[in-house]
């Protein structure tokens, strides 16, 4: 049996987990030991020392421990990680190499199992109340477990490996020093999926696992208690049990004073940036006030929260990252509803605004009632109806023109009579180490094209069904089927460019394929999921397609095309249309 890649990589993690945890290599140097005493110190040969060691029975007591098998209880699964490409090369090679004397250093964290999840008491295990799976994300890895079923006790047993170096350090062993000096904590993310394939956050927890480096053998065992998020932020969810390890372990632990002290001082520093810019907050709120007390009523917000400002702060970062000058605004829409959207400024001076819940453009005008929208079919008119501040990760500029109607507003931030300004060094210090780097975006785990073509005959099966149900008979017409492709990749290029690419072309082909005296009507539908199931019925809630797939009259063929878009971050693009031809028999 051949093991692709990854597939040797969780191996090589599993059985490092159990050589870690049954303290094998001191039991090996007991064995070795005695071979060197008894043979009076000759020299001895590899398999003497094999047969030495299944003698003595660690071979069977190490293989015996290894639970490949997804059924076998209390089983320690080995986790799937994922790193940018940059490391992905030395992290290989360090598992290849753990515990061989290489100079790299892992951290090895093991979930011996979850307790106390009381929203799940009284559930048997195997009950289709969906599935809980962690992950974590500790200096650019991350690390997913396979699923695990919804439970009380959930069965949450994995093993995560990670490089503790940066790209340049890793060629040489770290001590505890250079351990103690890194700052990133160990990001743990817990996940429920339904029977449905919806996913929801359930916690998130960030571990301080430098503790690790006073505990005697680098081993270090803990509970966590996992919180709610949003409002349930304080509510208890459920406990894990860990074990941390480092491998190789240090020769010599940190003193726990010195740990303590290093992690109470990294408190104590952030404590004083967070109260040193609150102090220049406050002020600056107060000179802001003295410009015009009315601006007591603007909406000027440093930390907001909520789905809207986040789907905009997700855009606004999006968007920095491709090298725009963009900016999260927060105001009201007409009617008076706060509301958050993104701007951005090109280098001639043209304001654009962005709506992060439909991706709609809107160019600004200095006109009362002018605005118009980049994107078919044109918006007459942007929804914003007033503006208080503008911010993005270096920069912070509340509204101190005359008037806050978006309107009438100028968006040149560096007039300091339209815009008053945080300073950007406070903002900095305020930010500086708060937080890990970003994790990289996970690849596509999907073939679009394998995924595209499993979806369209499922559909095709449930077509049949649903006629069947309206006493109808369905002819599939596989030409047709084929010339709606090119129609649905154009549908997926508007979305993300904005561009209309071959509907002249597409039109020329449909009218060549249908008959004359035949009538040609399709629907065309977007999903982010591949449930066939729920596609129909969504579908048939459309008067157009429930038309198209209940299609009755002479010579009638039904045409269904998918075609899949994968994204980073398990994300997909669906798109579906629906077409039939037929001639009326009115």
């Amino acid at each position: 049996m051949s093991l692709s890649e990854d597939e040797l990589s969780e191996l090589k993690c599993s059985i490092q987990a159990q050589i870690s945890r049954l303290d094998v290599k001191n039991k090996v140097r007991a064995v070795l030991d005695e071979v060197y005493a008894t043979t009076g110190g000759r020299e001895t040969g590899l398999e003497d020392l094999l047969v030495a060691l299944r003698r003595r029975g660690i071979v069977d007591e190490l293989v015996g421990q290894l639970r490949f098998d997804e059924e076998l209880p209390g089983r320690i699964e080995p986790s799937k990680c994922e790193h940018p490409p940059c490391s992905t090369r030395l992290h290989h090679e360090a598992l290849n190499d753990i515990g061989m004397g290489i100079a790299r250093r892992h951290l090895c964290l093991e979930v011996q199992g979850g307790r106390a999840f009381l929203e799940h008491l009284g559930m048997q295990p195997r009950e289709s109340a969906g599935t809980l799976s962690l992950s974590l994300h500790c200096r650019a890895q991350r690390c997913h477990s396979r699923p695990a079923p919804c439970a009380c006790e959930p069965d949450l047993r994995v093993s995560f490996v990670m490089q503790l170096h940066s790209g340049n350090a890793a060629s040489r062993m770290a001590d505890g020093a250079s351990l103690l000096a890194i700052k990133d904590p160990v990001q743990m993310i817990l996940v429920r999926t339904d029977s449905a394939g919806d996913t929801e956050l359930v916690s998130s927890h960030w571990l301080e696992w430098r503790s690790v480096l006073a505990s005697p053998g680098s081993g270090w065992n803990t509970a966590i208690e996992l919180k709610g998020v949003e409002s349930e932020s304080g509510v208890s969810v459920g406990v894990l049990d860990l074990r941390l390890q480092l491998v190789p372990p240090l020769e010599q632990p940190l003193d726990r004073d010195v740990v303590k002290a290093q992690l109470a001082l990294e408190q104590r520093r952030k404590a004083e940036r967070e109260r040193l810019f609150l102090v220049y907050a406050k002020q600056w709120w107060r000179e802001y006030l003295n410009i015009r007390p009315s601006h007591a009523s603007r909406l000027v917000k440093i930390f907001a929260q909520g789905e809207v400002q986040e789907h905009a702060a997700l855009l606004c970062n999006l968007l920095l990252g491709f090298g725009l000058d963009a900016y999260m605004c927060l105001g009201s829409k007409h009617g008076g509803d706060f509301y958050a959207w993104v701007m951005t400024r090109s280098h001639s001076g043209t304001t654009t605004f962005w709506e992060s819940q439909t991706g709609c453009r809107f160019l600004h005008l200095l006109s009362t009632n002018t605005s118009v929208s980049s994107m078919t079919p044109p918006t007459p008119r942007h929804p914003y109806h007033t503006v208080g501040c503008v911010f993005n990760h270096s920069a912070f500029y509340a509204n101190i023109q005359p008037t806050v109607d978006v309107s009438d507003c100028l968006f040149d931030l560096s007039n300091s009579s339209h815009w008053k300004a945080m300073s950007p060094e406070a903002l900095s210090a305020a930010g500086a180490g708060n937080g890990p780097a970003p994790p990289p975006l996970t690849p596509p785990a999907i073939d679009p094209i394998v995924a595209s073509n499993e979806l369209e005959m499922q559909l095709r099966v449930v077509i049949a069904q649903h006629r069947e149900t309206l006493s109808l008979s369905t002819v599939w017409d596989d030409q047709l089927c084929y010339l709606l492709s090119p129609a649905l990749a154009a549908y997926e290029l508007e979305r993300a460019t904005g561009l209309v690419p071959g509907k002249a072309e597409f039109e020329d082909a449909v009218r060549r394929i249908v008959p004359d005296g035949h009538t040609f009507k399709a629907f065309p539908i977007h999903f982010n999921h591949r449930q066939a199931h729920r596609v129909l019925e969504t579908a048939l809630s459309y008067p157009v397609c429930n038309e198209v797939v209940a299609c009755r009259g002479d010579e009638v063929h039904i045409a269904v095309r998918v075609r899949v878009f994968a994204y980073p971050e398990h994300t997909c693009a669906v798109w579906v249309m629906f077409a039939c031809t037929y001639s009326s028999v009115l």
